[in-house]
């Protein structure tokens, strides 16, 4: 009996991809709908089997390409080999057809028992999230749902993801969904979506043909490894790295050292090849510089994590001044002071800025005039524009028959009597 293995996702997220790296020579596929594969195969083409829908026919070609020596059979897009039967029957009546769609779908599967211990088959569906929030695989009708759960008649179940812009295949269960895998096959819960070391692993937990050793598949786990912690049970997932690597977290200061030590040491590995080539020269060109620069690989750089609110809280207490500090700012001949427990200021004057001491603050102030000693100079002190503020020529009210009277611009702005009003009123001249 061959080994089975269903694999799951939704479209676009990396199930045909995943044959990019298995071996044309051992491998066979069947495509129901004849599209092209995703990828370009280094290795050579695969033998394909394509727009072939009749179970009976796809049987027959999966049992002679076991005969020829394909050891790894794949099923692409298996939940076309019901959904294209239904509609080309889609105008016919009656509980017949169902009957039909379920029995050529369980005949697909059944056929591994008619297939050679070492043959390995792979199929690849798209999945569909119940009403109950259970992710499954997709399927057509009641039938084959309620009389038999598809999930069960498989011991491997992975599903595809994205996550962060990365592709994995989910190696256990989250509680929403039906993936599974044997006790102790994965230790990781994502890992690259690479069917060839789905394969390896495969071959390796069952002692398959010439499998690989578990110290080689220990390092090639260590490669694969997606570092994603399996989410909570509602379903959740969980940021940063997986769980036997909590305690190892680097912080964002220790990236960033490493990170700068490594483009350190890169700038000298390129300084000493742009050496070497340029040789007793006194200059190189520079196209030759840089394909010289270019010989030297450049630095596998990590990227920082996210400050957690501790790191935040330690760095901020790091910025707060220990100790009253004065500087002097030149672009606007100023002083000024951070007092204790203040947190420096993060903008251009505070860069620009040169620390002093507090006798160079004091001598400063002495020009200030009393009272107002005890408060900072400004940092940038407004400065006096040479345009005069616009005066407002008043007149008062004269009682009829006396002549107005002109007043200059001093005499029009009055001190008002007891219970008078301040604001003048200008009086509207008449002709006589």
């Amino acid at each position: 009996m061959a080994q089975k293995i269903l694999i799951m996702g939704e479209s676009g997220t990396g199930k045909s991809t995943s044959l990019r790296n298995l071996d044309p020579e051992i491998t066979a596929v069947v495509n129901p709908v004849g599209k092209p594969l995703p990828f370009k195969s280094n290795n050579g083409k695969f033998t394909m089997l394509n727009n072939e829908t009749k179970s009976s026919n796809i049987m027959a070609w999966m049992k002679g390409q076991a005969k020829a020596g394909k050891k790894i059979l794949i099923v692409d897009d298996f939940q076309y080999l019901l959904s294209i039967p239904y509609m080309n029957r889609i105008h016919e009546g009656g509980w017949d057809k169902w009957n039909d769609f379920g029995d050529d779908y369980f005949k697909l599967i059944d056929i591994c028992a008619d297939l050679p211990a070492d043959v390995r088959v792979y199929y690849l569906s798209h999945c569909e999230t119940l009403e109950n929030g259970i992710t499954t695989i997709k399927l057509i009708g009641k039938l084959l749902r309620e009389k038999i759960t598809i999930e069960g008649l498989f011991t491997i179940v992975l599903r595809t993801s994205v996550i962060d812009q990365k592709y994995f295949f989910l190696t256990q269960n989250s509680g929403k969904d039906t993936v599974k895998s044997p006790m102790g096959m994965f230790s990781e819960y994502a890992v690259e979506n690479d069917l060839a070391y789905i394969d390896d692993k495969v071959c390796n937990y069952y002692e398959i043909g010439n499998y690989k050793s578990d110290a080689e598949m220990a390092a090639r786990d260590q490669e694969v490894a997606g570092g994603i912690e399996k989410p909570d049970p509602k379903g959740r997932r969980a940021r940063g790295t997986s769980a036997a690597q909590k305690g190892e977290r680097k912080t964002r200061a220790q990236v960033e050292a490493e990170n700068n030590e490594k483009i350190g040491q890169y700038m000298e590995q390129v300084d000493k090849a742009v050496s070497e080539a340029a040789g007793d020269r006194e200059e190189i060109p520079f196209e030759e510089a840089a394909a010289a620069a270019d010989t030297v690989p450049k630095p596998d750089l990590e990227k920082p994590p996210r400050r957690t609110r501790r790191e935040r809280q330690e760095e901020a207490d790091q910025n707060k001044a220990t100790e009253d500090m004065y500087f002097y700012h030149a672009e606007s001949d100023s002083f000024w002071m951070l007092k204790k427990g203040e947190v420096f200021p993060n903008n251009i004057d505070a860069q620009c800025s040169v620390q002093v001491t507090k006798e160079e603050y004091e001598a400063k102030r002495c020009n200030i005039p009393d009272g107002q000693d005890e408060e900072p100079l400004p940092m940038n002190p407004p400065v006096e524009g040479d345009r005069k503020p616009r005066e407002r020529k008043t007149r008062d009210i004269q009682p009829e028959g006396q002549a107005e009277q002109q007043e200059t611009p001093q005499e029009a702005v009055q001190e008002p009597e007891q219970g008078g009003s301040a604001r003048s009123r200008r009086t509207r001249r008449t002709r006589g």
